[in-house]
């Protein structure tokens, strides 16, 4: 294809994430989202297009037997229902919530079907996952993985502004809700009664300060909510931990570190503490030699690009943990992600959907 062939569906890529923008799509909640790929890829002529069980969106781009090259982006944002879903093109940028994760991933997918070659040694399918932000813990795409009936291969996630990495290193995540209780009392009558918020406030500083595995990793503690009333020593206190790593190994370090240090100080302090994991996502990676690595740098190349192996947490992690191949690619590139002033940039659309299809087109040979 052309220079200006390939721009030409980059603008209709564009159309498509504006209108998707404007459909929230949070954790738990896709539906409205996923019905709109529905009717694309209907509208599309694709074949297979159906919505299975637990909300995914699936097509079939190319057929063939044997397991399958997955093609996946997903349909869910970090963002509520109450926040203002629209977009902004400032200059070379289009702004707004989501668009960049994943929004313009998931209208990339529509694009492929009009520039793969019409017969590929391996099939290819095509699905929207649910679940991946937040909480989702991966539900959409662990689930599109372990179906008997549509045997998996090797899967390419898609993050909308990645464009130029090669994510080989999927980073593993463990969430935990830690509720404190205390006794409570008077802000001076009990002034010896512990104050949660205090306790909880000794934990965060201490989080931030612990010794930690010699590989890459991050402890964040992103909530907090508690306590009664100015006046009162707070009885009750709950705060949301993530934290992650490159390695399980690490991962699995950082988390029995964080746990003996928590309920240590609850201890100390004279006060209960319950914890419980609310999401957990396995670290795993691929071998940077690998032939799904490979046809992903030469297909940055091919476009222009250049290639650099990365680390991130996407619906890869859930292939990885399965033993199956997997890369993350990126469409364009932005900033600002999991902001409300998310942005992509608009020009280099064509190119990032020009390394998809030459990394498609390269590694189903490879496989054949």
């Amino acid at each position: 294809m052309s220079d200006a062939s390939w721009e030409s569906l980059a603008s209709r890529v564009l159309e498509r994430t504006i209108e998707l923008c404007r459909i929230p799509a949070p954790p738990l909640d896709e539906q409205d989202r996923a019905d709109r790929v529905l009717a694309w890829w209907a509208e599309d002529g694709l074949a297979g297009v159906e919505q299975d069980d637990v909300g995914n969106v699936w097509a079939e781009l190319r057929p063939g037997s044997g397991p399958a090259l997955v093609i996946a982006a997903h349909l869910d944002t970090v963002f509520a229902r109450d926040v203002v879903h629209r977009t902004e093109r400032i200059g070379g940028r289009l702004v707004g919530p989501g668009v960049g994760d994943d929004t313009v991933a998931v209208a990339a997918l529509s694009a492929l079907h009009a520039v793969l070659p019409e017969r590929l040694p391996v099939p290819v399918r095509l699905v929207a996952t649910v679940g991946e932000e937040g909480l989702g813990n991966l539900r959409g795409v662990t689930a599109a993985l372990g179906r008997a009936d549509r045997p998996v291969g090797a899967l390419i996630a898609l993050e909308g502004n990645y464009l130029g990495r090669v994510n080989t290193i999927g980073v593993g995540s463990h969430r935990i809700e830690v509720s404190l209780t205390g006794p409570g009392g008077h802000a001076w009558e009990d002034a010896h009664h512990p104050s949660v918020v205090h306790v909880g406030g000794r934990i965060i500083a201490d989080l931030d300060a612990m010794a930690r595995p010699a590989g890459r990793t991050s402890v964040n503690v992103g909530t907090v909510a508690g306590g009664e009333s100015i006046n009162a020593r707070a009885r009750a206190l709950r705060l949301q931990l993530d934290l992650r790593a490159e390695s399980q190994d690490d991962l699995d370090r950082l988390v029995a570190t964080a746990t003996e240090l928590i309920r240590e100080n609850c201890e100390r302090q004279g006060v209960t503490c319950a914890l419980d994991v609310i999401g957990s996502r396995p670290a795993g990676s691929i071998e940077p030699d690998h032939p799904l690595v490979a046809a992903a740098v030469a297909g940055l190349e091919a476009a222009g690009e250049s290639a650099r192996l990365t680390a991130a947490s996407t619906d890869a992690n859930a292939a990885y943990a399965r033993g199956i191949p997997a890369v993350t690619l990126g469409i364009t590139t932005g900033e600002l992600t999991h902001t409300e002033a998310e942005w992509i940039d608009v020009e280099p659309i064509g190119r990032g959907l020009r390394a998809l299809t030459e990394t498609i087109v390269t590694y189903t040979h490879l496989e054949e």
